[in-house]
Formats: C-alpha cells, structure tokens, sequence
C-alpha cells in the first residue's frame, strides 16, 4: 500500500535549526521519495517502508532535543506526482 507523509519538526528550544536539519538530511538519505517546503517535508512510499525508517528517524529526532513536537498527516495514496488543476 502507498502512503504519503506530511511532516513538521518543530524543536521547543533557542536552538532548533540544526536538529531539523539533520532530521531532513536522514529523511533524504533513506531512498524515499523526499519532498521539502519552508514549512513541512512530505515523504511518500510504501506503508511498511516509509514507517520503518520514520520511526527510526523520528526517535533519534526526539533524541537530539530537550523538548519537541513533530505534526504528521497520513493520506493513503501516493501524492507525489499532484499537480493543482486551478
């Protein structure tokens, strides 16, 4: 089953930038499909894949700061080639 991901790390702390950038570099460095924007990364494979590696990827996340959020959307289908039509 192909999922697509909608991600958005946001470190609680003075110092977050870093921990988001190695959170993305990881994300890109797994053979999935990576998509960035300034405000979220989308990440798009199949189910068992895609949650493998963010469930690995996310704890070492939440490893590398004191205190953190991360907002995920789940869409059961693989977004990656949408284009708006308006």
């Amino acid at each position: 089953m192909k999922i697509s991901v909608e991600l958005t790390l946001t470190p609680l702390q003075d110092t977050y930038e870093p921990a988001i950038i190695h959170f993305i570099k990881k994300l890109r460095a797994s053979n999935l499909k990576v998509l960035e924007n300034p405000l979220s990364t989308q990440v798009y494979g199949d189910y068992d894949e895609v949650m493998q590696v963010l469930t690995a990827e996310i704890k070492e996340a939440f490893e590398l700061v004191e205190r953190g959020l991360l907002y995920m959307k789940i869409v059961k289908s693989d977004r990656y080639d949408y284009e708006p039509h308006f």
